[in-house]
This record gives C-alpha cells, sequence and structure tokens, in this order.
C-alpha cells in the first residue's frame, strides 16, 4: 500500500511546478502503479514529461534556434540501487522488463524501446568507468508512442536520471569536466541518442537518427507556462516567452506512427542528409570548415545567397550524395525561414501579445514543412488546417514528421467546443484512425524532477 503522507508530498510538488490539478491525480495513480511495481521500497522518484515543439522543425542538429516547451503527460519513474551491476526495467502498463548488465559491450536490441534503456546504459558505463550500482526501475508512462512527443527521449532521459542519481555520477570527474548544468546535460544526452562524441566524453552506437538535443534540451531545461528558446550545437538558452494564460495546447494525435526505424528512419536521416550536403558544398567552394548550417549562415552578411549559388554551381563537386539542386535549395530555404526569420519572429509576437501575427507565422512555419522539408501526410496537414478553421489562433504538426501530431493553441474557455469539433472533423475524414487518434489538452508544463 503506498504511504499517504508521501503521496500527498508527491502530489503537492508536481502542483507547485505548475501541473493542472487534473494531471496531478492521474500522476499520483500512475506513482502508484509503479511503486507496486518495484519489488522493494523505491528510493528516488522522479517525473519525465514529453514536449511540443512549437517551432523549429529539423533545426535543432543544423545548429539552428527552437521555441520548446514540455507537455503534462509522461513518465513517472521510481527506482531503487542494487549491490550488483543489473539494470533491471519494468514498463507497468505493458508489463514488459528488461534486464541488462552496466557495460560497454551491451548488444542492441533495434526497433524496441529496449534499445533506448540499453544504449544509455552502455553509454554510462562507457563513460564513467569503475564501481557503478545497477538499479531495480519501474516506470508508466501516458504519453502516446511514436507520436511526435519525443516518449523515446523522455524514456533517455528518464533512465540516465535514475542511474545517474544512485550512482552519484554528478561526483565524478568524467562527468564535472563535461557537464556543468543542465543546458550541458541536454546536449549530453542528444549525443547519447546521436551516437556523437561530447566534449570529453567518448562517442558509441546511438539510436539510429540523425538527431540533435532539441527533445533533451525541452525536457529538461523548460518552464511551466511558457515556452524557452534555445540555440543548439551547442546548447545555448535564448529566452523564456511566456504563454497567454488564457490559452492552452490541445493536441491532436494523428495515429499515423512517427517511428524513427525502418523507412521512416531512412525519410528522417534524409532530412540531416540534406544539411550535410549544403555543408560540403560550401566547404568545397570556400574552403571553411564551419560546423553547422547555422555557422555557414552566421559566417557574413551574404552566405545565404553565396551558398544558394554555390548549390547551383556545376562546377562544385562534392561526390554523389544524390542530392539535386532542388533537394538542397528547398532544404536550405526552409532552415533559413525557420530558424533566422520565423522563430525569432513568433516569439516577439507572443510577447506583445499579438496572436494573429504568431497564427501567420506558424501557418508559414507549416507550409515550409509541407513544401519544402516534404515531412507531412494528409493526416497532419487536415489537422492543422481544420485546427484553425475552428478556431485555433495557431496550429502546427510537430516532431520528427511522416506522421506524429499537431498542436493548436485555444482559448481556455473555447477548449471544449474546439476539441470535440476538431476529433469530428478529423473522424469524419479518417475513419481508419480512430482507433489510434487522440487528443487532449495540455499547459506548458515544467522540466523533468526529481520528487
Amino acid at each position: 500500500m503506498r504511504d499517504a503522507g508521501l503521496a500527498n508530498a508527491l502530489d503537492e510538488r508536481l502542483a507547485l511546478a505548475g501541473i493542472s490539478d487534473e494531471e496531478v491525480r492521474r500522476k499520483s495513480r500512475m506513482f502508484a502503479r509503479a511503486s507496486a511495481a518495484l519489488a522493494r521500497r523505491p528510493t528516488l522518484r522522479l517525473w519525465v514529461p514529453g514536449r511540443i515543439e512549437f517551432l523549429g522543425k529539423h533545426t535543432d542538429y543544423a545548429g539552428g534556434r527552437s521555441l520548446v516547451c514540455t507537455v503534462e503527460r509522461g513518465f513517472v519513474v521510481v527506482a531503487a540501487a542494487r549491490d550488483d551491476r543489473l539494470v533491471r526495467i519494468i514498463d507497468v502498463v505493458t508489463n514488459e522488463q528488461v534486464e541488462i548488465e552496466l557495460s560497454p559491450a551491451l548488444a542492441p536490441a533495434d526497433g524496441t524501446w529496449a534499445n533506448y534503456v540499453i544504449t544509455v546504459v552502455r553509454r554510462i558505463a562507457r563513460n564513467f568507468p569503475g564501481p557503478l550500482r545497477g538499479a531495480d526501475i519501474a516506470f508508466a508512462s501516458d504519453l502516446p508512442p511514436a507520436a511526435g512527443l519525443s516518449s523515446s527521449s523522455a524514456l533517455v532521459v528518464a533512465t540516465f536520471l535514475a542511474l545517474s542519481d544512485l550512482n552519484a555520477l554528478g561526483a565524478h570527474d568524467e562527468y564535472r569536466r563535461a557537464i556543468a548544468n543542465a543546458d550541458d546535460l541536454a546536449g549530453y544526452l542528444g549525443a547519447v541518442e546521436n551516437g556523437a562524441r561530447f566534449h570529453t566524453l567518448d562517442g558509441d552506437r546511438g539510436v539510429g537518427p540523425f538527431s540533435g538535443s532539441q527533445d533533451q534540451t525541452a525536457i529538461l531545461c523548460s518552464r511551466a507556462g511558457a515556452l524557452v528558446q534555445y540555440a543548439f550545437a551547442p546548447v545555448c538558452f535564448e529566452r523564456t516567452v511566456p504563454l497567454p494564460h488564457d490559452h492552452v495546447f490541445v493536441i491532436g494525435v494523428s495515429g499515423v506512427l512517427a517511428e524513427k526505424t525502418g523507412g521512416a528512419l531512412e525519410l528522417y536521416n534524409r532530412q540531416a542528409r540534406r544539411v550535410h550536403g549544403l555543408i560540403d558544398r560550401w566547404r568545397v567552394a570556400t574552403g571553411r570548415d564551419d560546423a553547422t548550417l547555422a555557422a555557414v549562415l552566421a559566417s557574413s552578411p551574404d552566405a545565404l545567397q553565396r551558398l544558394r549559388e554555390i548549390v547551383r554551381d556545376p562546377a562544385v563537386g562534392v561526390g554523389s550524395d544524390g542530392f539535386d539542386v532542388t533537394d538542397l535549395v528547398t532544404r536550405l530555404d526552409q532552415f533559413a525561414a525557420e530558424a533566422l526569420e520565423i522563430i525569432p519572429a513568433a516569439g516577439d509576437a507572443l510577447e506583445r501579445g499579438d496572436l494573429r501575427t504568431l497564427g501567420e507565422l506558424v501557418d508559414r512555419s507549416q507550409r515550409g514543412a509541407e513544401l519544402l522539408l516534404g515531412n507531412q501526410v494528409p493526416e497532419t496537414l487536415h489537422l492543422a488546417r481544420s485546427a484553425r478553421s475552428l478556431g485555433a489562433v495557431a496550429a502546427s504538426a510537430f516532431g520528427a514528421g511522416f506522421g506524429g501530431s499537431v498542436w493548436a493553441l485555444v482559448r481556455r474557455d473555447d477548449v471544449e467546443r474546439f476539441t470535440a469539433c476538431w476529433e469530428e472533423s478529423y473522424a469524419n475524414r479518417f475513419p481508419a484512425h480512430v482507433d489510434r487518434a487522440t487528443f487532449f489538452v495540455t499547459s506548458a508544463g515544467p522540466a523533468a524532477m526529481t520528487l
């Protein structure tokens, strides 16, 4: 039986952090279920949310910027340290369980949620050698999986935070040399997922996508009731943008899975390879060694126009990457518009309360995803357009694309009517997805926390 005093204390901390009463009650039930699944009394409790990419479509790994926040749904985690190196993790919703050793030689388990856990455990063993303790960990999630809400990155963050706390990794010299704050930790965990080296911490096989650090940054660095604007590669805080108190998000989960495996992984990674194609051509033509597309465009006032000319120049040859001029120019134009124009202007519009301009800017971002990125599907296009026609001040698909979800910013006093109409419109247009589609309301929530 769960201790009533402890339960009340957890509920109070979640409420004080900015989570609504209804969601606090949901989390309380989830914590009780997770605690009951653990073989012994937990010594650690975590809340790790999913996230909304408000704006920032495929910008982070290119060194661009994003506006992000968390949702009030995510992972509750309970854990207790072991005296050996075994890590046992159970998903109490599905009753699936993973048992692995803290070892740098762990084999991947591609295509399963276990692979995210394995990737974290293997990287910890590689980057922080020495005596390490395993753990018994139980989690419950109310995030819809593969919906663009970053459930996979939330699991990565949850696994790392649990093992880091139980092993006091923050006291390790290796940790202190590379990770000084939450921004650094977000960058490191992004590198854990994509396999890259992070400062002095060696890289390893990631989970597959050529991803950046946007998701981890949102999960670790968000502020309740606001968006945070960050630039990436490296992670760099730019500003906090409060959201209007009389508006909330309605999330429409299309039911089209946005998985980063198989053919979908290739579609996702193609967006990153288009960026690499641009950088490669720039380096060949200029002799410079700019590391990211953002760095390329910041190198001179005319860099954007110069790069367009370089891409169109048949004399610039960099090998057979398979991209033609249209592939690269459209990717360049989408990135430049999203990262350099739309996001700064959208943040400014929110700060002055100009929701009409905000909606127009978000519409422009959504058109860029459809026409330039090419990562939208009919379901997400319909959700974004119908949300606007039903009265949302702004609406956009988010995440990797090729499925997933759409957020709509809606007046709080209109949310019941809007949600019912939006759901009905989607069901009428895509009846085959009714069983998988989900619609829920959320405020911008707090970052991950230890409770």
